[in-house]
Parts: C-alpha cells; structure tokens; sequence
C-alpha cells in the first residue's frame, strides 16, 4: 500500500476526548503536593479521571471502552503530565493494561471491564514466579513489582511461566517457555510498599504477591508483543497495534507533558528572577536565550517528527496494513528520542533557574525528579536506539522490546 500522508486533522487527533483531559488538568495540577506527600492519587481526583473515563481510552468498545485512536491517546498523556507526571503515568499503563480486553473471552472481559466503570487494571515485572497447571486452571506463585497503579486498581495481571502439574516446564515447538497474564481481583494479593523514590512517586508502582493463587481457564492472555493477532478477539485497527506500541507513545507523551510544563515554568521564573551578583533577570542573558530556543525546538521537533510518524502508521493500519515491524522500529525510535529530548529540555530548565529549581516548593523540582525516574524506566532504555540502527543496517538485533 502508497504511503498516506497524515494531515493536520491526524495529527490533531479527537479533540472531543482531549478535551476530558483539559478540563481535569486543573485538578491534576492542584494534586499534585498532595500526590507526592501521599505517593498515591488521591480519592478526589480518582473520581474526576473516572468520571471522564480517561483509564477507558484503549478499552474496547465492546467493554464499555472509548476505544479511542493512539494519536488522541498521545495529547490526552501529555496534556495530564503538564500537570502531573505521576497523574498521567497512572493513565497511560492502564491504558495499555486495558487493551487485554481485546484478548480475552468477552463473558471474562465484560466480567472485567464491562460491569465496572471504575475498573482498572494494573501490573508489573517479576523475575521468580510460576503458574502450575492444574484442574480447571493453575495455581501462581510469585512476586511482582513496578505495579504501576495498582493500589487504586480493581484487578492485578501476574506475569508467569508455565509449568505441568509435574514441575515440567510448557515449551512451544521452537523450544522457548510460554507464558502467560493471569488476572486475578485486587483482593487477592498482598501489597508491599515499597515505592520511596526520587520521581513517580504518586503512581505507587509497590511490589505484590501471591502464593498457590487458583486463576480459573479464562482470565488468562499471551503478552507476546511480537504478535498482536495472537488471541485477539476485537477486530479494531487498535488491536492491530501492540500494546508495546501504545505504552511506547503514552510514556513519551509523559516525557514531553514534563518538558513543556518544565520549559513554561522556566519562562515564568527568567522574566523576574535576577540572579545572586546579577543587575538583571536571567531573561536578559543572551547564553540563556539561546540555550532555552534550542530546548523548546528540540523538544518539539522529536514531538512533531512522533505525531507524524505515528498518524501515518495509524492511518496505514486503520486503512488494513499489518503492523509490520518497519512500523514498531520507527514508533520505538521516534518514542526513545522524544524520551529523551524531554530531559535535555528539564535539565536545561532546571540548570538555569538555579538555586530556586531546588526548593520543593517550585515546580521545577518536581519535574526534574519526574523526568529522570521515566528515563530510568524500561520505555526510556537509550539502548532502544541502538536496536534501531541495528535494524536500518540490516544487522542481528533483539526486537524483544520494539
């Protein structure tokens, strides 16, 4: 198929559901203390993203989700981390979280999702877990950490190996390990608070674990990111692109919400502040000048080169193509950049605010531990560059996280 060029409408995405989170953004942005002092989102401002349905954007129609495009996804991410990061996190994994519905029997979907409009679903990593066949499903054991989320979540996945009854491992015919996400009700596990970090530190990412858990046939999904089609039961152009994909996109567009709140929130500081042995604010410095022109079109060059390339793959899958892997190499090097240009443009911000970016009492601060904590994290790994110019060369690489 031609190449579709996106226009000005794709890359603007809905602006019926971009406009939900504008109108939250400024409870986001008042949480904000409260969501660090706690390391939670708060009770309040759970309800206004309920009420908006902004932890229902990649869920499917069918489960009573909005089912939006990932364009949209991207501005509704980045328009909730200009006011907090940790807000817009939260949205972003549940969103990639709720995508499991497209692969799930839809009576266990509905179970889910359907007949809850506050669900959420939440997870994470874990190195040492099990899940044992046995009559009518298995039982897991394990512990699992980085649950993104998962303590104002209503249903927690748990990432696993399988085993035979007899300890044997379930291989598939090229000889790897399968494994699978078993969905099991928050009440079933048991939290450890282990989430005291630098930034992020209201999406609660805290350890969970369970032991001999039975998990019925059903509420159980495949993750393997290379291939979308496995299990998908929702025809949808969404479900054609990878959840990897949409966790890529969302946590740039958190990356970007930092930076541009990080950059307005300089300005704001340069046109008064004069610094210590200084006649005049930090405005009027012409290195300061230059160097604040080359971060704000740094970011927003790896923004709009993001919003280009992902219209145009959206429009070319939405018109029938396969997600092809040309497709999740460019998302996941337009996504690494914009990761991190969004921290050149912070820590430009942070540097030369000076002393007053270190007080928490200034916004700066924030975002700078914000940002840092996201390029830590797996979406912001630079070595995700380097499999892509693997890639462009024709030369072996691991498309294990494209």
């Amino acid at each position: 198929m031609d190449t579709l060029i996106p226009t000005s409408a794709d890359l603007a995405g809905d602006q019926a559901v971009i406009s939900l989170a504008e109108a939250v953004l400024p409870a986001v942005d008042a949480a904000s203390k409260e969501i660090e002092d706690r390391r939670r989102l708060p009770p309040a401002l759970l309800d206004k993203l309920h009420e908006a349905r902004l932890f229902r954007l990649l869920l499917p129609r069918s489960s009573n989700g909005v089912e939006t495009d990932p364009v949209t996804f991207f501005h509704v991410i980045e328009t909730l981390a200009r006011g907090d990061a940790s807000t817009a996190w939260c949205v972003s994994q549940a969103g990639g979280c709720a995508m499991t519905a497209a692969y799930l029997d839809p009576r266990v979907a509905k179970h889910i999702f359907g007949d809850d409009p506050r669900a959420v679903l939440a997870w994470g990593p874990g190195p040492k877990t099990r899940a044992v066949k046995c009559e009518g499903g298995h039982k897991v054991t394990g512990t699992w950490a980085f649950a993104s989320g998962g303590r104002h979540a209503t249903w927690i996945g748990c990432h696993s190996p399988l085993f035979q009854a007899d300890g044997s491992p379930v291989m598939t015919k090229d000889g790897r390990q399968i494994e699978r996400t078993f969905l099991v009700p928050m009440s079933a596990v048991a939290w450890t608070d282990i989430w005291n970090v630098v930034g992020l530190r209201g999406t609660a990412s805290d350890q969970f674990a369970v032991t001999d858990l039975f998990v019925p046939d059903g509420y159980s999904f495949s993750r393997d990111f290379s291939q979308p089609a496995f299990e998908r039961r929702e025809s949808g152009a969404l479900y054609r692109m990878s959840a990897m994909t949409c966790y890529e996109v969302g946590f740039a567009g958190v990356a970007l919400g930092i930076a541009r709140g990080a950059l307005d929130d300089f300005v704001d500081t340069a046109r008064n502040k004069v610094p210590r042995g200084g006649k005049s604010p930090i405005r009027d410095s012409a290195v300061v000048q230059t160097n604040l022109a080359q971060a704000e079109i740094g970011a927003r060059a790896a923004r709009a080169y993001l919003l280009q390339e992902l219209a145009r793959i959206w429009k070319e899958v939405s018109a029938g193509d396969a997600l092809s892997v040309d497709h999740r190499i460019v998302i996941r090097g337009a996504s690494t950049n914009a990761i991190h240009k969004a921290r050149e443009a912070v820590d430009f911000a942070y540097n030369a605010a000076g002393a007053t970016a270190i007080f928490e009492s200034h916004p700066l601060e924030r975002r700078f531990r914000d940002i840092h904590t996201v390029t830590q994290q797996l979406q912001g790994r630079l070595n995700h560059l380097e499999t892509v110019g693997a890639w462009m060369m024709g030369a072996e690489t691991d498309l294990t996280w494209v």
